[in-house]
């Protein structure tokens, strides 16, 4: 049976997870995207290079953010959120990196994340653009279907 997720397990949620997907849409098209990101401050963080996504959240600033936790068909938990991004400088944007840092350099040691703070090629690492979503309604189901 699917149940409603109470608003601390919400909270719970957001903050525990480390990869969400992000939903934008512009232009007549919707893009989806899975993204590391921090929770804070009924805020998501997160950083990016210039690409399809940043322009599409700078054209229509209204999207969409999924996160969820699956143990197996019958046990899983799900936080969809709506809200605004925001593309951040200055004050703000070291903030927002200090969060991020925060979040992520406890996982520093695992191979991926190790090689993820690699630099890309070609790519400039003082480029990349730092936002949040301010979160402006969030919903949340799960479903713990015990197999008898």
């Amino acid at each position: 049976m699917i149940e409603i997720l109470a608003d601390d397990e919400i909270e719970q949620m957001l903050k525990e997870q480390s990869v969400g997907r992000l939903a934008v849409h512009a232009d007549g098209q919707t893009y989806l995207v899975p993204i590391a990101y921090a929770y804070a401050n009924g805020c998501i963080y997160g950083h990016s290079a210039e690409g399809r996504k940043v322009r599409m959240m700078r054209k229509n600033p209204y999207v969409c953010f999924e996160v969820d936790a699956v143990g197996d068909l019958f046990t899983w938990r799900s936080v969809i959120a709506w809200g605004t991004f925001e593309e951040l400088h200055g004050d703000d944007a070291d903030e927002a990196m200090h969060i991020l840092l925060l979040r992520f350099l406890p996982m520093k040691t695992h191979p991926t994340v190790r090689s993820m703070s690699q630099p890309r090629p070609g790519v400039d690492p003082s480029a990349a653009i730092i936002y949040r979503i301010h979160l402006t309604e969030k919903t949340g189901r799960f479903e713990r279907t015990a197999l008898t």
